[in-house]
C-alpha cells in the first residue's frame, strides 16, 4: 500500500520539495537587491527535479539519506560530485542569472525578473499543493466508501 501511495503522490512530493528550496534562492535574491557586487541565483528546476525524482526512485530511499560510512580517521566528507566553492539547491549546483542590464555597484539582481519569478513559483507550489490535497481527498473519499 505504501508503495502506490509513493507512486500516487512521489512526482509532487519532489516538485514541492525543489520549489521550496527555489523560492528560498529567490527571496534570497530579492533580499540582496541592494548588496553591492550580489549576483542573482536560480535552481534549474528541470534538472534539480529530475535529481529528486531519481532520489525517490532509488531502492534504499532517497539520495543522501544513507551517507557512505567513515569508519577511519583519515576518511574525508563525502561531497557528491560539489566542486570547491560551488553552492548546491535541491541537489543541482546554483546557477547566476544573466545580468539583463548593468549596474555601478556591479549587482545583477533584477527586480521585476525576480518578482516575476518568485509569483511564479509560488502560483505553481499552491497549485501543487491543491492537486496533492485534492488527490488525498479523493483516497479518503474511496477509503471511507
Amino acid at each position: 500500500m505504501a508503495g502506490k501511495l509513493d507512486e500516487l503522490l512521489g512526482f509532487h512530493e519532489a516538485a514541492l520539495r525543489v520549489r521550496s528550496q527555489r523560492q528560498q534562492v529567490l527571496a534570497s535574491n530579492i533580499a540582496n537587491a541592494d548588496t553591492p557586487n550580489y549576483h542573482a541565483r536560480d535552481i534549474d528546476f528541470k534538472a534539480a527535479l529530475q535529481v529528486a525524482l531519481n532520489g525517490a526512485q532509488t531502492e534504499k530511499g532517497p539520495v543522501g539519506k544513507n551517507p557512505l560510512a567513515m569508519t577511519e580517521p583519515g576518511h574525508l566528507p563525502e561531497r557528491a560530485g560539489k566542486e570547491e566553492g560551488q553552492e548546491m539547491a535541491a541537489g543541482v549546483p546554483l546557477m547566476y542569472r544573466k545580468m539583463m542590464q548593468g549596474s555601478v555597484d556591479n549587482n545583477t539582481v533584477d527586480m521585476d525578473v525576480e518578482r516575476n519569478q518568485f509569483m511564479d513559483n509560488a502560483l505553481r507550489y499552491e497549485a501543487s499543493v491543491s492537486i496533492v490535497s485534492n488527490q488525498i481527498k479523493n483516497l479518503l473519499a474511496v477509503i471511507q466508501g
